[in-house]
């Protein structure tokens, strides 16, 4: 079962403790054990497997180090309950290995956290048990909320916003200041950038569930975006866990073991309606199907028009073998009826033309690419005509000069035109055309190698059409025979 969970809080310093006074931190963990309780998995030692610190290269290289960068987060703050760090929690994928939901975590924070100058306290956690023994394997990761400049000092956490009248002057408070707007000096707590990070860690699960052959799939969405008729679960929090743990029953934990067992029975109720009603859709649509001749009996009727022509014996026995192939072809393409002999033929034209166009797309394309050299030695001999025209000043003189050099003038822009189409962008590398061309040159020959099988196959199955065609108009012509016969009577 794939797990989409991704909790971000604020942390903020309590009165009177400092962050690296916790032990609990210093291992690795999430901040004050008094902030998630002293009993929760965060606060536990043993529960961490991993960490790291993830730094941008504009980071002093010795908060590398838990206690130091977290020492310092807590001296570039004024206030007793200042906000230190963004706290993060989200699930690893039960169907990934440790090694690879540790490597997909890694980056997941270096490509969307790092790469806009956040630090990254990381940490994984051994797995929780949810209700009913499913693994909830998870980590934990924690930003300082100030930003780091580029001289390796904390910025600022916000940028005052002066309030302007009409006449664009800043309007006085009453308190001897004036009117401002506290601006965040980074987008890092935005709802957009939050639903960012959400969209990206489900892209990233989601690549690597294809990658794997896996028919799984998260949604960073709310059940009610996705048009999903599911309730959804109350976030828990670590205490609750802790609790939980512990074998004391909650009233998130129960409300939301409730949810689980309701959404469980609503999923399998779902997947057996919607599997009776592709059954009924299925037997519907084969009912609906109208019946189309079987392809066997018109073309065994034109092989028997043959032999019952045929002069010898020989004859006769390769109408029979020819009969066969044609016979095993159609079943190996599973063609039953006229309808799907009809349907391949039209399929194989429609292959053959697509593939045609292609061609004349690879073959064109080379034609200009080596008409290149040739374009640009015809410009270079007649460049100087054309510098000639424009050094000329007087009306008179430069019609003269043009009705002298037509010609050469034509030929000029005519094959500038020409070196224009083949290089759009008016670049004329020489190695990077000659390298389009031989990426050309193989694709040309794969295209024509499947032009020709399939150009093969479109002949052999037209030649079968033709038969089945003739086997057709043989039958009902004995029809109208046999009509008329009844009429005479």
């Amino acid at each position: 079962m794939a797990l989409y969970h991704f909790h971000v809080d604020q942390i903020k310093r309590s009165e009177g403790q400092s962050v690296v006074a916790s032990a609990a931190y210093r291992a690795g963990e999430k901040l004050h054990s008094d902030y998630y309780g002293e009993d929760s998995d965060y606060t536990n030692k043993g529960g961490v497997i991993y960490t790291e610190i993830f730094l941008p290269p504009h980071a002093p290289r010795e908060y590398a180090d838990r206690e130091t960068l977290w020492n310092a987060v807590e001296k570039a703050e004024k206030g007793k309950k200042a906000q230190l760090a963004y706290s993060f929690d989200i699930s690893f994928q039960n169907e990934f290995s440790q090694e690879e939901n540790i490597a997909l975590a890694r980056q997941f924070l270096t490509e969307h956290f790092v790469s806009r100058g956040m630090v990254v306290d990381f940490a994984v956690h051994e797995p929780e048990r949810e209700e009913g023994g499913i693994n909830n394997p998870h980590f934990h990761f924690l930003c300082p909320i100030r930003p780091i400049e580029q001289n390796g000092k904390w910025g600022l956490k916000q940028r005052r916003e002066y309030v302007l009248d009409e006449n664009g002057n800043r309007i006085p408070d009453g308190k001897g200041d004036y009117v401002f707007n506290a601006v965040p000096t980074t987008d890092w707590g935005s709802a957009e950038t939050l639903e960012f990070w959400r969209e990206q860690w489900a892209v990233m699960c989601n690549a690597k569930f294809e990658e794997k052959g896996l028919d799984v799939r998260i949604d960073h969405r709310s059940y009610e975006r996705q048009g999903v008729e599911l309730l959804p679960t109350r976030h828990e929090g670590s205490t609750v866990r802790a609790m939980e743990k512990k074998g004391i029953k909650t009233e998130k934990g129960e409300f939301n073991r409730w949810i689980r067992a309701t959404n469980a029975f609503i999923r399998n109720l779902r997947k057996n309606l919607s599997a009776l009603l592709e059954a009924i859709k299925e037997i519907k649509a084969e009912l609906d199907k109208p019946q189309s001749d079987p392809v066997i009996i018109p073309l065994q009727r034109y092989f028997d028009m043959r032999n019952a022509k045929a002069y010898s014996q020989t004859a006769r026995v390769n109408n029979l073998k020819e009969l066969n192939l044609m016979a095993n072809y159609l079943k190996a393409h599973e063609i039953y009826t006229i309808e799907d002999l009809e349907s391949r033929v039209s399929d194989l034209k429609n292959t053959v033309d697509e593939l045609k166009v292609t061609m004349d797309k690879e073959v064109t394309r080379m034609k200009e690419i080596r008409k290149v050299p040739e374009y640009l030695s015809v410009l270079r001999d007649l460049k100087p005509i054309v510098d000639g025209l424009q050094k000329i000043k007087f009306d008179k003189a430069k019609a003269k000069y043009k009705a002298e050099h037509e010609k050469e003038l034509k030929q000029y822009y005519a094959v500038r035109r020409k070196l224009l189409e083949a290089c759009p962008d008016g670049k004329h590398d020489q190695k990077l055309l000659d390298k389009e061309y031989t990426a050309l040159e193989k694709a040309h020959a794969e295209t024509y190698a499947k032009f020709k099988a399939i150009r093969e196959e479109h002949q052999k199955i037209y030649h079968i059409h033709a038969c089945v065609e003739k086997g057709c108009h043989a039958e009902q012509s004995n029809q109208k025979k046999d009509h008329r016969k009844q009429e005479e009577r």
